[in-house]
C-alpha cells in the first residue's frame, strides 16, 4: 500500500508462491505450519474438517508469509489480534544465506521467554531483514454461532462512543466496523446494498447460540443509549458474506465513485479517546476538499484504526496536490494525538517521513543497527522502512 514492493533501486524479485505446502496441522496444539505461497483461505479449506479456522482477514486472499512480512490485520482483529499475536514461529533466510527459526526448529510453544523475540521482530519487517519461508500459525476453534448487524447513528461520536463503551464492558466482539455516508452510499452503488446513508457500524458477533445472543443484546442496550438505530440483521451465512464482502470491496466502490478515477488509501492509528475527535476533523478535511477528490472513511475502530479512500481524477488540475495535502493532513494529526502513522499498510517508502516524529532518532539508530547486523549491504528491499 506504501510502495513496499516497489523496486526503487532496481533487484530481483523472488516469488515464492508454488512454495504451497501445508507442512503440518496440530489441532490440539492449535497450530499450523505452512509454507510461504499458501494462502489464507486455502489454509481454512484445508482444516476446516478439524474444527479449527485462522481467523484474521485483511479482506484479500493474502499468502500467510506475506501477511506475517507485513504484520496484517483486518476485521477481525478487535477478538483475534493482528498477524503479530498470531504468529509463533517463523523460517526466515537471511541475507547471507542462513536459515533463521525465530523460535528455534520444530518449536511451537504458546509461551516462551527464551532469548530475544526474533518473531516480532521478523513480524512486519517488510522484506528488509530478509525472506519468510515457512510460517508457523496459532489457529481457534471454529464458533458455534456467528451473526453480523448493521446499525445506524446521528453523528460520528455516537457511533464511536458505542464503540468505546463496548470495548470497556470487555464484550468479546468479533468485528466493530465504522462506515461514514460516503462509503455507505458508494456500497450501496457498488455492491447493492440499501442501507441509509448515515455514520454506521457493521458488527459480528462469535461463540455460542448463547453467548452471541447475549453480546448481541448487551451492544444493543449501548446502540440504544448513544441513539442509534435497531439492529439490521445478517443471521444468514450468505447475508453475513454479502455483507462483509462489500466491506471488503469498499476499495473498488470508493474507486467506481468517480469515473476514470485513480484511488489512493492511507490508515492510521489513534488511542480510542481521541479517535471521534481525530475521524470528525478528518471528515472535514476530506469534505473541504471534495471539489478535487472524493474520501471514504472506513475503520476497524475497536483497534482505533482506521483508512481513508480516496478517489481522484489525477487530469484535474491541483488534484493530486490536494491529495497530498489531505493524507499528509491525516497522518500527522493521528501523531498529534498520540497515534501511529499506520496500523495496517506498513511504511515501504511513502511514510518514512513520520517515523523520526513518532519514533524518536534513538529509535531510528537502533533500526539502522539491526538492519546492518542482519543486513549489511542492504541487499533486502532496499530503501524501504527506514528513512
Amino acid at each position: 500500500m506504501e510502495g513496499g514492493v516497489v523496486a526503487t533501486q532496481g533487484g530481483v524479485c523472488v516469488d515464492l508462491t508454488k512454495m504451497d505446502r501445508i507442512i503440518e496441522v496440530h489441532p490440539e496444539n492449535f497450530t499450523a505450519t505452512v509454507e510461504a505461497g499458501v494462502t489464507r483461505i486455502s489454509l481454512n479449506e484445508y482444516i476446516r474438517d478439524t474444527g479449527m479456522w485462522f481467523p484474521i482477514d485483511p479482506g484479500a486472499d493474502a499468502s500467510l508469509c506475506g501477511m506475517a512480512a507485513t504484520s496484517a490485520s483486518g476485521t477481525n482483529a478487535v477478538r483475534y489480534g493482528t498477524m503479530r499475536e498470531n504468529v509463533v514461529n517463523l523460517e526466515v533466510v537471511l541475507a547471507d544465506g542462513r536459515v533463521l527459526h525465530t523460535q528455534g526448529k520444530g518449536r511451537a510453544t504458546k509461551k516462551t521467554a527464551a532469548g530475544y523475540n526474533l518473531t516480532n521482530l521478523l513480524v512486519g519487517s517488510e522484506g528488509t531483514l530478509g525472506i519468510v519461508t515457512q510460517a508457523t500459525l496459532r489457529l481457534y476453534g471454529i464458533p458455534e454461532a456467528m451473526i453480523s448487524a448493521v446499525c445506524l447513528f446521528p453523528d460520528i461520536r455516537s457511533a464511536i462512543d458505542t464503540v468505546v463503551q463496548t470495548m470497556q464492558c470487555s464484550i468479546p466482539i468479533a468485528r466493530i466496523e465504522f462506515l461514514d455516508e460516503a462509503s455507505i452510499d458508494a456500497s450501496n452503488r457498488y455492491s447493492n446494498l440499501n442501507q441509509k446513508l448515515a455514520p454506521t457500524l457493521f458488527l459480528e458477533f462469535h461463540g455460542s447460540k448463547l453467548s452471541v445472543q447475549e453480546q448481541a443484546d448487551a451492544v444493543g442496550a449501548i446502540v440504544s443509549e448513544n441513539g442509534g438505530s435497531d439492529f439490521q440483521w445478517a443471521l444468514k451465512f450468505e447475508e453475513r458474506k454479502k455483507l462483509w464482502k462489500a466491506r471488503h470491496d469498499l476499495y473498488y466502490a470508493g474507486k467506481a465513485s468517480i469515473p476514470g478515477a485513480h484511488a489512493y488509501s492511507t490508515d492510521v492509528c489513534v488511542p480510542l479517546s481521541k479517535l471521534s475527535e481525530v475521524l470528525t476533523e478528518t471528515k472535514k478535511d476530506v469534505d473541504a476538499a471534495a471539489k478535487f477528490l472524493k474520501g471514504h472513511l472506513v475503520g476497524h475502530v475497536g483497534d482505533g484504526n482506521f483508512h481513508v479512500l480516496i478517489a481522484y481524477d489525477p487530469n484535474l488540475p491541483d488534484a493530486v496536490d490536494k491529495l497530498h495535502d489531505l493524507v499528509d493532513k491525516i497522518n500527522r494529526r493521528a501523531l498529534a494525538h498520540g497515534g501511529t502513522c499506520t496500523g495496517e499498510h506498513g511504511i515501504g517508502l511513502g511514510k518514512r517521513k513520520y517515523l523520526a516524529e513518532e519514533l524518536g532518532e534513538v529509535n531510528l539508530d537502533v533500526m539502522r543497527s539491526i538492519k546492518t547486523a542482519l543486513d549489511p549491504n542492504h541487499i533486502m528491499n532496499p530503501g524501504k522502512k527506514i528513512p
